[in-house]
């Protein structure tokens, strides 16, 4: 091999590392909420620059709020058993990596809100506020994993802003959904973890609840979330095919909660967690269908 060669591929093992580092393939879990809003917002007749920047906004500051909140944890994860392949915690990923990739993110995040609406640029700092506090919030609050919901659910509310300069009623009813729908999850997530954060001190629903009941409360969570999502359908007169991705919303969270109910927290694995992003791909795909036919 070539030296340019061999820089090449230590450049692409870089990339890839910071690309695991944010878990960049969680994305899912957001922008397809924030094409929705898009979508709901201009009533179909989507601007696709408009599409571009919030993509470019929302996939900059997930990415900078990952690394962010891999760096402050980083003394708790080098003693957490499962975290030890994590690109900070093996060394693949180093910490001046990380506050040039937070640079770049932040610049990206900056110049692209500023191609949007002209009041989103003013309510950036109120949108960035969940991403920058979360990582503190498992040292406070048992109440961590909602803030987390809110962090993801301000990807919709910046897509319906980003069109019409507004907060109306229904993104407030879509970021609610989307807020417990996240922070049902990471309820689940969280509860793996009860004995080593009641060793660091930290703080979870299975914490404060025990496992046992923290899968309960997400479970009632993600019951309420659906509701949600049913309400919205009813409150923008969608079409049949809205539910039919609700639907399936319901089945894929029912069959979640089943698989970590029978084969326990073992069950956890990447797979189970990507199966998550059925939701937020199978409500925008099926709102798409219902808005535009």
């Amino acid at each position: 091999m070539t030296n340019q060669q061999e820089k090449k591929a230590t450049l692409w093992q870089k990339l890839n590392a910071h690309l695991d580092n944010v878990a960049f393939y969680q994305t899912v879990f957001s922008l397809p909420f924030a094409y929705m809003a898009v979508l709901l917002a201009s009533g179909g007749n989507v601007d696709w620059w408009i599409m571009l920047w919030v993509t470019m906004t929302i996939v900059s500051a997930r990415s900078a709020a990952l690394a962010l909140d891999n760096m402050i944890d980083l003394k708790y994860d080098v003693d957490q058993p499962r975290f030890q392949q994590r690109p900070m915690v093996a060394g693949t990923v180093s910490r001046h990596g990380v506050h040039v990739l937070i640079g770049i993110c932040a610049g990206v995040l900056v110049f692209s809100v500023l191609q949007l609406n002209p009041v989103c640029i003013k309510l950036l700092p109120v949108a960035a506020l969940p991403f920058i506090v979360y990582p503190f919030m498992k040292r406070v609050t048992c109440f961590c994993h909602y803030i987390c919901g809110v962090a993801v659910a301000m990807a919709p509310a910046g897509g319906w802003v980003a069109v019409t300069g507004t907060i109306d009623y229904p993104v407030v009813v879509l970021f609610l959904a989307v807020t417990l729908w996240i922070g049902g999850f990471d309820v689940v997530y969280g509860a793996q973890d009860e004995e080593f954060d009641k060793a660091h001190g930290l703080h979870s629903m299975a914490v404060a609840l025990g496992a046992a009941n923290a899968l309960r409360l997400a479970k009632l969570t993600h019951v309420i979330a659906i509701c949600i999502f049913f309400y919205l359908g009813q409150l923008l007169s969608l079409g049949y095919m809205y539910y039919v991705g609700v639907g399936i919303a319901s089945g894929v969270l029912c069959y979640q909660h089943r698989v970590i109910d029978t084969q326990g927290f073992a069950a956890f694995t990447r797979r189970y967690y990507m199966r998550n992003g059925i939701v937020s791909v199978a409500i925008f795909i099926c709102t798409l269908i219902s808005v535009l036919w």
